[in-house]
């Protein structure tokens, strides 16, 4: 049995802002992950599916809302570490998503201890599970996608910190882009297999351009003076802690991979900034300097509620104008 086709991350109209962001933590997963703000029906688990067409596992795995600890982590039977004298080791969500992509819907309504043990093995890449005196220990690489709408709830500081990367998205299109969004989904309606195929080769480019960008990534250095560049506006925008530094440098140096550089330049550090710091600004403080962004995001969803994927029909998301991370579009709560 065949897997049922999904919309072609390289036919997506828009969403440049909340792609490139995705490209740049499938480069290099130690950035930490993106969370992306905005309502539902935006299309962007279809975003974060097409993006696991770009790694090498091709992966994607949702975790539902309201799992538990061991569906996350997974469970160890005593039983059969007593009487068999092993541990035997029942996978969960986290070791299912090891070399794909894991997302996260309304992670602002998870339990804040599930979040902060989601984002410990995101960053560590191992996934660790001990019950009385018996562990396992298995690889957890994944790229990690979370979502929120900020009206049903905010995650602590400290969580959204953690969060390499934050985009937040808007809801509206211009007329001639919302033409194409409908003419291109109606056509993978009708044949999805024929509309694959006819984006293969765009697909097949944005794979290689990712692998490329993924084997350039160590000889890019992280370099001192890119490094001032940075800590000098990390400073300037008042964020707390030392994480936006070390974040906003890798996101820096995957977009310099990303463009086929051997070295990060200032339109690297730039093309990064809101990403970087629109979750870690102080409110008082003014947003530091970044390129503007009007892109809109679409694609559709997969009607199949039990994938995770929502229902599409809502039209794509356009990214907010930078500033002040809490001023966002007043989105009404789910009934």
């Amino acid at each position: 049995m065949t897997d049922t086709p999904h919309f072609p991350l390289s036919a997506v109209v828009g969403a440049d802002d909340l792609k490139l962001a995705l490209y740049l933590t499938a480069i290099d997963p130690k950035i930490g992950g993106v969370l992306i703000e905005g309502p539902r029906g935006m299309a962007k688990s279809t975003l974060a599916r097409g993006l696991a067409d770009l790694l090498a596992s091709g992966q994607f795995v949702t975790l539902p809302l309201g799992a538990t600890e061991e569906r996350l982590v997974g469970t160890l039977d005593l039983d059969a570490a007593l009487g068999e004298g092993r541990a035997q080791f029942s996978p969960g969500v986290l070791a299912k998503a090891d070399g794909g992509v894991l997302y996260v819907d309304e992670v602002n309504l998870l339990p804040d201890h599930l979040v902060d043990l989601l984002l410990d093995v995101a960053a560590s890449g191992t996934n660790l599970v001990e019950r009385d005196g018996i562990s396992h220990r298995h690889s957890a690489k994944f790229v990690l996608i979370g979502t929120m709408n900020p009206e049903e709830g905010e995650l602590r500081p400290q969580l959204l910190d953690r969060f390499g990367l934050n985009v937040a998205l808007g809801g509206h299109t211009a007329p001639a882009e919302r033409g194409q969004i409908i003419r291109r989904r109606l056509d993978f309606d009708s044949d999805p297999q024929g509309f694959c195929a006819e984006w293969e080769s765009a697909q097949a480019s944005l794979r290689e351009r990712c692998q490329n960008a993924r084997n350039a990534l160590a000889s890019i250095p992280l370099d001192d003076q890119a490094l001032a560049h940075i800590t000098e506006r990390c400073f300037a925008a008042g964020v707390d802690g030392l994480r936006a530094d070390l974040v906003w440098l890798r996101a820096a140096r995957a977009h310099a991979a990303w463009r086929g550089a051997n070295a990060i330049a200032e339109a690297d550090i730039d093309a990064v900034a809101e990403f970087a710091l629109r979750h870690r600004r102080r409110e008082h403080s003014p947003p530091a300097p970044a390129q503007s962004q009007t892109v809109q995001q679409t694609a559709p969803q997969n009607d199949n509620p039990g994938e995770g994927q929502g229902q599409w029909g809502e039209l794509p998301a356009q990214a907010l104008a930078v500033g002040v991370r809490r001023e966002v579009p007043s989105w009404p709560k789910k009934p």
